[in-house]
């Protein structure tokens, strides 16, 4: 049977070692003590199944990444000072860009 991505990502390790072993692919011997995180590329790998690239549409990522480095840079600054309320407000920035840069993701 033929699988997609989608499909492998939503299956339980259970599943997807039930399907590596009775695909009888030489390269999916041993798979019976991975974690799903090794195991789905190994399988989508042998069993020629691209893997989607994420990546961001619509918004100055490089931007926003070093808005995050710089809270990121606040954020230590306040834990060595420990002024909770610039740590929070750091926090919660880093979170918001964050979000959104997963919002834009395609």
């Amino acid at each position: 049977m033929e699988y997609t991505y989608e499909q492998l990502n939503k299956m339980t390790v259970a599943q997807l070692r039930e399907i590596a072993a009775g695909s009888g692919q030489d390269d999916l011997k041993g798979v019976s003590t991975m974690h799903k995180e090794k195991l789905l590329p190994l399988m989508c790998k042998v069993l020629n199944i691209e893997i989607p690239h994420h990546h961001v549409v619509g918004i100055n990522k490089t931007g926003i990444k070093q808005q995050i480095r710089r809270f990121k840079t606040q954020r230590d600054e306040a834990i060595l000072q420990k002024d909770k309320n610039k740590l929070r407000e750091a926090r919660e920035q880093i979170h918001r860009l964050k979000r959104e840069l997963r919002k834009h993701l395609v």
